[in-house]
């Protein structure tokens, strides 16, 4: 089956991130099949010795299976410095991070092209459920949402920019996972069976706080308040950047309606809890903002926003404030909108682009 990039032919060669699950390896099975002549990079990322290795024997598996070669990449570093660092200092901060968003911006994309040049190789290829067109009328690329709506991952792509896309192929694009996985047994894949890799590929345990911790020390724990809306003292808390926008559980106050964390104020190690019903709002400001193909004529548009990557996007206005500033104004409110998180912006399912939600909205 041809790769779903518009504009590439079978090329002679393509760098392949592996990471040694289903979706990459059969990336690579679709483009060999096309063609290509596939190289394997598979990065080393800061996790537990057991499994890192467990990675790297995926990987040598798969590559085994394709006759291909495959490099083994040391980021660890520049993982810890670019990702894991601004992660533990958002939770500080009082903001939710999305640590994968600015993975595939500042490591996987671009150490894959870095790569791939340094050795002459005109593409490189991952395992996202995305697709890529070339624009019709005009010079360059766009982004648009992969075909499979439950795995589809161009929220976490809104980073890209032209230099990226006019060199990527995302052989997933028109996809689905149930379907993926039976090809992948069918064509003797060995890791066929593999269970979905995690959401943070750093948290073993799925669980930021030990992390917080470690890297901070124990005085991170320190006691605060948590608080209702009026000012009132509901509760105490061992560390602000224990609790996220919206979180119900944990929060160990007594009430006969439930209490949802409403605001996290880290200069006074104070949790602000409200009902839920306060959480609405239609108004969300995001700075940061990547247009995927460059800042349109007008000024205000008429989109669809996510903020967050299971959220249903929901439409309404965008409104360009700067450059790389916007609002948008959701016809219908909107619940638990949070600081760190990635507002990312559609036009049906083509992705026009994103920036970081970076203030508790109002009303």
């Amino acid at each position: 089956m041809a790769p779903t990039h518009p504009v590439i032919k079978p090329a002679p060669e393509v760098v392949v991130a592996l990471s040694g699950g289903v979706d990459s390896s059969m990336a690579a099975v679709l483009l060999q099949t096309a063609g290509w002549e596939v190289h394997g990079l598979h990065f080393l990322l800061p996790t537990a010795p057991s499994m890192r290795q467990s990675r790297i024997n995926a990987v040598e598996r798969v590559a085994k299976h394709l006759k291909i070669p495959v490099e083994m990449l040391d980021v660890g570093e520049v993982f810890c410095r670019s990702v894991i660092d601004p992660f533990v200092d958002a939770y500080l901060a009082g903001r939710t991070p999305n640590p994968c968003v600015v993975c595939n911006q500042r490591i996987k994309f671009e150490y894959l092209l870095n790569y791939a040049q340094s050795r002459g190789i005109l593409y490189i290829a991952t395992g996202h459920y995305a697709r890529i067109r070339k624009k019709i009328e005009s010079p360059g690329f766009e982004l648009w949402r992969g075909a499979d709506g439950e795995k589809e991952q161009s929220y976490f792509l809104h980073r890209l920019n032209q230099r990226h896309l006019s060199r990527t192929v995302f052989p997933l694009a028109e996809k689905r996972k149930e379907a993926l996985r039976k090809q992948a047994r069918d064509v003797g894949l060995p890791v066929h069976s593999a269970s979905e890799s995690q959401e943070i590929c750093f948290l073993p345990e799925k669980d930021y706080r030990p992390l917080v911790e470690q890297r901070e020390g124990p005085e991170v724990n320190r006691e605060g308040s948590i608080v209702n809306e009026e000012g009132t003292i509901v509760g105490t808390h061992r560390g602000a950047f224990r609790y996220t926008i919206g979180q119900r559980r944990g929060l160990g106050v007594a009430a006969a309606r439930p209490y949802y964390v409403k605001e996290i104020r880290p200069e006074t190690n104070t949790v602000v809890v409200a009902r839920k019903e306060t959480l609405y709002t239609r108004r969300v400001e995001a700075t940061g903002f990547n247009w995927i193909e460059g800042m349109p004529s007008q000024s205000v548009i008429e989109a669809q926003a996510q903020i967050r990557y299971r959220h249903k996007p929901a439409s309404g206005q965008l409104r360009i404030i700067s450059s790389d500033k916007v609002s948008f104004t959701f016809d219908q409110p909107q619940w638990a909108v949070t600081p760190g998180q990635a507002l990312v912006c559609y036009r049906g399912d083509r992705l026009i682009g994103g920036g970081w939600i970076n203030a508790y909205p109002t009303g």
